[in-house]
């Protein structure tokens, strides 16, 4: 369990103002100019040294992306892009650091920026995050105002400028190059690759795309010492991340702890347990809606982090907990999520376009009975051919969840076709 001390939000629950007079009681904006005079590579270097992963699901190593950036200009412009998108189900983590802590961000995204060399960045915000983004908007402007942005940001000598985005809040644009093209003022749909946003990203220019969290963490990193957060957590899964646990839990929560805490752990300290106590477990998708369920057997012992859930065939995610206990129609709620991914699919590639659809018409039939066994294996297939098939990731996100229900309730969906049939 994660010490008082090691705490980087210290106001996730927004027990205190958000304010730039209360973030800099908080540890926020103290001598920042220091941090920047060890030079860019300092910077760089130390990230790499904490092993920070991206929080915003896929898990890339920091430090390795922000290496990517050009060292010296070639005349082009360069960006800094924060991804608050955040539109994953069951995901909110990103929400309470713009509402509570958003000093934490932009700090962050000025030592980001100057590690990367741009002078200008973007958070692309939510759509949906109407009171987030006023709040966020009104400490970049205090940020402003104290000479914390802008010309001589911090008094470091580097300029730099902040502004804030707002989407039309579509799923996709969660997905890093579509979040370009939205920003570019295009209908958001992702691009091919190679070329990678660090050659050629907003305007044709070298940009680094990031998460929130990913970015909040970076001055409490540089101030306490990337050996510091690599020592929290375990290898190559380091530090502490921010879990949002809902569904049927006593006491649904954000809350942030060390990496790797085991899942029934962290369910039973932060959320007050499985409703009707946790034999009453059914399964749990642990990052969010676009990884696969898993059922109590592995509930029981599986670590939070990145490696432990891919061992079992899940995933980390956005660390987005779903709980669901024994009155859970785990059919009907995957028919729920592949209904969603159907409608969200911006249908550029025919695998996602068309497979999206037929996964959810499937589920439906699954759920009132009205298949056959057989097209369970017909399902398992056409995940298959959606899975690893489409430009981005979407058509995995689509696949994994239809295909965990398969791997782990099989049973359950042959029993309900039968009961039906009888």
């Amino acid at each position: 369990m994660l010490r008082d001390q090691d705490h980087i939000f210290t106001n996730l629950s927004g027990k205190e103002p958000p304010f730039l007079k209360a973030a800099k009681i908080r540890g926020d904006w103290d001598n920042t100019k220091k941090l920047m005079a060890k030079g860019r590579e300092r910077i760089i270097e130390e990230i790499t040294l904490s092993c920070l992963r991206g929080r915003g699901g896929a898990g890339f190593p920091t430090g390795k992306k922000w290496s990517f950036m050009p060292k010296e200009s070639d005349g082009r412009p360069s960006y800094l892009i924060i991804n608050a998108d955040e539109s994953e189900p069951g995901t909110c983590k990103d929400r309470d650091i713009l509402r509570y802590d958003p000093h934490k961000l932009i700090e962050g995204a000025l030592l980001g920026a100057f590690a990367v060399g741009t002078h200008v960045a973007y958070i692309y915000i939510r759509g949906e995050y109407i009171f987030e983004a006023k709040i966020l908007q009104q400490a970049i402007e205090e940020a402003y105002g104290a000479g914390l942005l802008g010309k001589n940001a911090a008094k470091s000598g580097w300029d730099f400028d902040l502004y804030l985005h707002r989407g039309a809040g579509a799923y996709i644009c969660g997905e890093e190059s579509a979040l370009l093209e939205s920003l570019e003022g295009r209908k958001g749909m992702p691009r091919l690759k190679p070329p990678y946003p660090t050659d050629m990203g907003l305007y044709g220019c070298p940009t680094t795309i990031n998460n929130v969290e990913t970015i909040a963490v970076v001055p409490t990193i540089l101030r306490r010492g990337g050996a510091w957060f690599a020592s929290l957590g375990r290898p190559n899964n380091t530090g502490t991340k921010i879990f949002c646990i809902s569904g049927h839990v006593n006491t649904p929560c954000n809350v942030e702890e060390e990496m790797g805490i085991p899942l029934k752990e962290l369910i039973e300290k932060h959320a007050g347990g499985v409703r009707g106590g946790w034999n009453n477990l059914k399964a749990i998708i642990p990052g969010g809606s676009s990884v696969s369920l898993l059922p109590k057997a592995i509930c029981d012992k599986v670590l939070m982090d990145f490696d432990s859930l891919t061992d079992v065939k899940s995933g980390l995610g956005t660390a987005a907990v779903i709980v669901m206990d024994q009155s859970t129609d785990v059919l009907k709620a995957i028919a729920n999520l592949s209904r969603f991914y159907m409608h969200e699919s911006c249908g550029q590639c025919t695998p996602c376009r068309e497979g999206t659809g037929w996964m959810w018409r499937m589920m439906e039939r699954l759920v009132q009975g009205q298949a056959k066994i057989e097209d369970i294996d017909l399902l398992q297939e056409v995940a298959g051919q959606v899975e690893n098939h489409t430009i981005c990731a979407f058509g995995d996100a689509a696949a994994w969840p239809v295909q965990g229900l398969i791997r782990h309730f099989r049973q359950e969906m042959e029993e309900r076709i039968l009961t039906c049939q009888s």
